[in-house]
């Protein structure tokens, strides 16, 4: 396994871009557009295809990075961008009304993706106030009959970002 595709997904807003440009090696591609719906009094721009990036592991292994975007019309790229992906990096915007409601929904939606692969959940943006326990993050995923590794990450830290890469690498090796 010398070339590694990893997928990162989650809500508008949750930091798959921002991730992405934290840890890659190169420029990321990216491919935002300006916000021309209701996102539009959240952020400015919003990607429209995918995001890129790579990294390479210490034993030279290459992982490439592709971000999804979040918004739910943009649905046919999240089943595009699985193909040949090995791993599913969930990110959680603990800033929005609902995080858990989110989590079902992406577990909902690449569920075939995550009947094959390693999957680690990144829960971001927790400084709020009206923020879910990490349990009740649990409690979601267990409601689905699954258990993943879960983190409380701040996706412009680049050691944050590693963190889930790392644990969804060893959960894909041990796995195999």
């Amino acid at each position: 396994m010398s070339e590694v595709k990893l997928i990162i997904t989650g809500p508008p807003g949750a930091g798959k871009t921002t991730a992405i440009a934290a840890i890659s090696e190169t420029p990321p591609v990216r491919t935002d557009t300006r916000t021309t719906d209701d996102l539009s009094s959240v952020k400015e721009e919003t990607t429209v295809a995918m995001d890129f990036g790579e990294i390479t592991l210490g034993d030279g292994q290459k992982v490439f990075l592709y971000g999804t975007p979040g918004q739910k019309r943009f649905e046919f790229m999240w089943k595009i961008l699985v193909e040949g992906g090995l791993g599913l990096i969930i990110l959680v915007d603990c800033s929005r009304p609902e995080p858990l409601d989110d989590l079902k929904m992406y577990l909902e939606n690449f569920s075939d993706f995550i009947e094959k692969t390693g999957v680690v959940v990144g829960i971001t943006r927790t400084d709020g106030g009206n923020v879910p326990e990490l349990d009740a993050f649990y409690d979601c995923l267990e409601s689905t009959g699954r258990t993943f590794p879960m983190f409380e990450v701040d996706i412009r830290e680049r050691e944050d970002v590693a963190l889930l890469i790392d644990a969804l690498v060893s959960t894909l090796e041990f796995s195999h």
